[in-house]
């Protein structure tokens, strides 16, 4: 089945408002519809309403972090919306950023890898209806049992750049979930999870045909994002390093307008889709043709309607 995804709530609208278009996607040909967890919307509730607007889609999470739930209330709320939303929900989950985690959650970032084995393995025992009393690596878990378990149990992915995570994802979970990458770098990770494994990526679309204001949208999200050690260090794997050392030297200094500035062109061009909703579509599709199963496109708002852009990047 070809997927195309839209991460909801869009930016900008609020997520009551998004009823009437949420009812149409399907018939507009998106197959699926994703949350994300920073500093809006948590991930489940805008899942939970879109599961009663629009049977019809596949909800996930992309991503929930794992340190800012415990792990039974992560493994209630993802029972929750799989109940809501029987055999279409994806639960989503990752480790985030030590910003979101540590600056806004007052949680410890420590050992990201150990920590999301060894939830992905506690959530898998809790959402099959299993009690839980276990020693990981990482925490412990006494006497655990969800009173309600979901049927069927959702699929469990995990965000994953580079090859350990990757390899993580692709041997104990349903698959991965990456993002700020080129279509051209699907390639490279779709041969670390194998050909079986799918891979979900979320594509950051900027739907304008004004190039610069695309660029300078673009470069405000890269140096926000690529900063952070986990993204820098998946675009050293991906060969970006030396393209990024300014925006990163920049960045160190405390110029951020430099950093963006540092930033080329064709870094932008690479991780950020842009131009007419016709090229754009295009420009998603080349993630699929070099590996890519499920794009979830998350509009960058450009001042235009919302409702049309999405209108205008539905599958053909």
């Amino acid at each position: 089945m070809k997927r195309w995804g839209l991460t909801i709530p869009l930016t900008g609208m609020s997520l009551i408002a998004h009823r009437e278009l949420v009812e149409r996607l399907p018939d507009l040909g998106y197959t699926d519809a994703w949350s994300a967890e920073t500093s809006g919307t948590d991930a489940f509730s805008p899942l939970l309403v879109a599961s009663q607007w629009a049977p019809g889609l596949r909800l996930g999470t992309a991503i929930v972090p794992v340190y800012t739930r415990g792990p039974g209330l992560l493994a209630m709320s993802a029972a929750t919306l799989a109940d809501a939303a029987p055999g279409r929900f994806v639960l989503g989950i990752g480790t985030s950023s030590p910003v979101v985690v540590s600056d806004w959650n007052a949680a410890e970032f420590a050992n990201p890898y150990a920590r999301t084995r060894d939830t992905l393995r506690f959530l898998r025992s809790a959402l099959a209806g299993e009690k839980v009393t276990e020693d990981y690596p990482t925490f412990s878990v006494r006497r655990f049992r969800l009173e309600r378990a979901p049927e069927p149990a959702p699929p469990i992915m995990l965000a994953a750049l580079r090859p350990r995570m990757l390899k993580l994802a692709a041997t104990e979970a349903n698959g991965a979930i990456t993002n700020w990458l080129a279509p051209t770098d699907v390639r490279k990770v779709r041969a670390e999870v194998g050909p079986d494994v799918e891979l979900v990526a979320r594509i950051f679309v900027c739907p304008t045909e004004d190039r610069e204001a695309a660029r300078t949208a673009g470069r405000l999200l890269i140096s926000s994002y690529l900063t952070v050690p986990v993204y820098a260090a998946f675009h050293d794997w991906l060969g970006r390093g030396e393209l990024l050392a300014p925006m990163h030297q920049a960045w160190a200094a405390g110029d951020r307008k430099a950093a963006n500035a540092a930033i080329p062109d064709e870094v932008v061009d690479d991780l950020v889709v842009h131009g007419s909703p016709d090229e754009c579509r295009e420009k998603v599709q080349a993630y699929v043709d070099n590996g890519l199963d499920t794009p979830v496109m998350a509009i960058v708002p450009t001042g235009g309607d919302l409702v049309s852009a999405v209108e205008g990047l539905a599958p053909r």
